[in-house]
């Protein structure tokens, strides 16, 4: 029996009205691949959407945000970042933006500094990245160890990114490590041993950079092979630098991802077409690299599923913008706007194997971000302006 002193929760639903286009991502919703509403309505109830439509017909709910001819997408799903890490690489940054040689060590700079570092100064980074993210709409965002390079430093980065998310990825071969240099069959040993041991329990996915100067065909099939047996599931660093396995292996062994996508062959882009692999591209490390950028027409017009990531990482793309993202992948990558879009939300999610995100339909989780402008178009059309003027996540604004 309730009493007047209990106190009882009483669900609350939420309208959000008068939406000038609504991206939806379910054809079934609205109009074209996008599902595209305008004068649309959504209704959010707790931490799902409930209801989908026109403003006209939305239903009674107890309380009602005026989007005031604002535009909504569905926030943006990032499956591919590297935000465990401590550090600065701004002099390697400028070197090479100056045009002079350096060699500061690369990712091996990253390593020495974020084993250093103590578990709250790597927590506070993470947290304010993730933040960082939000605030341009990011409600989904995978996070990859691959900084530690030993069992306790990986396990450690583990653990300390599952506190701000699900999608976690076992990254230890990201390079071989520097101790490990003369001996880098021993490291593909530990690696896919002890350190995946002490490491599968903190993680969804493993991955792999399978690239010269990194890790071969073979050693990354043993990685990735280790890493199914434990019940982790593959992604893969492949053909960023240069044509490789990487792309194939992927396929082969049911890769969620192929990541970079940068130098494909034709049997690449048909493998990527006639696989479940989804084609994940990172053109802000083509930007920060000044390297040739994915040829993501090339991919779509095959039929392969793309999706598109920043790469937050402190070495080769310091930016954890989507919306910048998708203005240089319809720039300089050759998709439309409406396609990048679409492979900034629901290709990520798809690259995550989720169904939940990525879209604004009912029974999925209240993702979403409020655009100050009229179309999902702006994204592109108004490239470095901050359009993102309010985010839902889990159906609370945020």
């Amino acid at each position: 029996m309730t009493t007047a002193t209990d106190t009882v929760a009483t669900p609350t639903t939420t309208a959000l009205v008068h939406i000038s286009s609504l991206v939806t991502n379910d054809p079934s919703l609205g109009e074209g691949p996008l599902g595209l509403i305008q004068d649309a309505a959504v209704v959010i109830d707790g931490d799902r959407i409930a209801w989908v439509g026109e403003t006209s017909k939305a239903p009674a709910t107890d309380n009602r945000v005026d989007a005031a001819g604002r535009a909504a997408i569905p926030g943006f799903v990032d499956s591919h970042s590297h935000l465990v890490f401590a550090g600065d690489r701004t002099e390697e940054f400028n070197a090479r933006m100056s045009g002079r040689a350096y060699s500061a060590g690369g990712i091996r700079t990253t390593v020495a500094a974020t084993r250093a570092a103590s578990n709250n100064v790597l927590n506070a980074n993470v947290a304010r990245y993730v933040v960082e993210a939000l605030h341009q709409g990011t409600t989904t965002l995978e996070i990859k160890s691959g900084y530690g390079l030993t069992s306790e430093d990986e396990a450690r980065a583990l653990s300390i990114a599952a506190a701000h998310t699900d999608e976690v990825t076992f990254l230890g071969a990201h390079i071989v490590a520097p101790e490990f240099a003369d001996d880098p069959a021993a490291y593909v040993d530990l690696v896919t041993g002890p350190m995946l041991d002490m490491c599968a329990p903190h993680a969804r996915w493993v991955d792999v950079f399978c690239e010269r100067g990194a890790f071969d065909g073979d050693q990354a099939r043993a990685v990735l092979t280790a890493g199914k047996e434990r019940g982790l599931i593959p992604r893969v660093h492949a053909n960023q630098l240069s044509y490789g396995p990487g792309v194939q292996l992927a396929v082969e062994l049911g890769a969620a991802s192929a990541d970079h996508c940068t130098h494909l062959t034709d049997a690449d882009v048909d493998a990527l077409a006639q696989g479940d692999t989804v084609a994940t591209l990172l053109p802000g490390a083509e930007f920060s690299t000044r390297s040739t950028y994915p040829d993501a027409r090339r991919l779509l017009d095959a039929g392969a599923t793309v999706a598109l990531s920043p790469d937050c990482n402190p070495g080769s793309s310091f930016t954890s913008s989507m919306p910048f993202c998708i203005a240089l992948a319809v720039r300089d990558m050759g998709m439309t706007p409406d396609e990048a879009v679409w492979a900034a939300t629901a290709g990520g999610a798809r690259a995550l194997r989720r169904d939940d995100v990525g879209r604004i339909a009912p029974g999925a989780r209240a993702d979403l971000a409020l655009l100050d402008a009229p179309s999902h178009v702006h994204l592109a059309y108004r490239p470095g302006v901050p359009l993102v003027s309010a985010v839902w996540r889990a159906g609370t604004l945020v």
